[in-house]
């Protein structure tokens, strides 16, 4: 890992993460699928009401990955976590440990924090289920998800009489 630093995302990191949300969807074959622009980062990450948290991956003073998660809560163990939105390497940066520094610093960010967890999801044919697994990050067979969104929450919050 030598030469890479894992710092918090800053306002002024928007435009960088975007790119890098942008090269994501690209990897994920969803090229067209950002919607989101660095404002409304900013907006989100940064303004009075933070929704999400990121660190950033620098390598010779340059971003080079990033990972952004939010808030979640177990039911069951009475804890919040960690869900992982997302987490990105550029292709040059890969093979030098930037990952596994990514979620290494969440996974103590959130042992300090006294959080229980850390959740994520990977799309079934994405080779890093390998990298998770050799990290301890274990495939939960037993559950399936599932979203509604678009039409679809429109819909359903039809239901409620609105």
């Amino acid at each position: 890992m030598s030469g890479t630093m894992i710092r918090p995302a800053r306002a002024e990191d928007c435009e960088a993460i975007h790119a890098m949300l942008v090269a994501l969807a690209v990897y994920e074959r969803a090229p067209d699928a950002v919607k989101v622009t660095p404002d409304a980062l900013r907006r989100d990450g940064f303004g009075p009401t933070p929704r999400y948290e990121a660190i950033i991956a620098e390598r010779d003073g340059k971003p080079v990955g990033f990972a952004l998660w939010t808030s979640n809560y177990s039911t069951w163990e009475g804890r919040a976590g960690f869900f992982l939105e997302d987490i990105f390497v550029y292709d040059e940066a890969r093979k030098f440990g930037v990952g596994q520094a990514l979620i290494a610093r969440m996974a103590r960010m959130a042992r300090d924090r006294g959080l229980g967890r850390l959740d994520l999801n990977v799309l079934t044919w994405n080779p890093a289920r390998k990298f998770y697994e050799r990290l301890g990050i274990a495939h939960i067979e037993d559950w399936v998800p599932y979203r509604v969104r678009g039409e679809a929450l429109e819909k359903l919050a039809a239901l409620d009489g609105g």
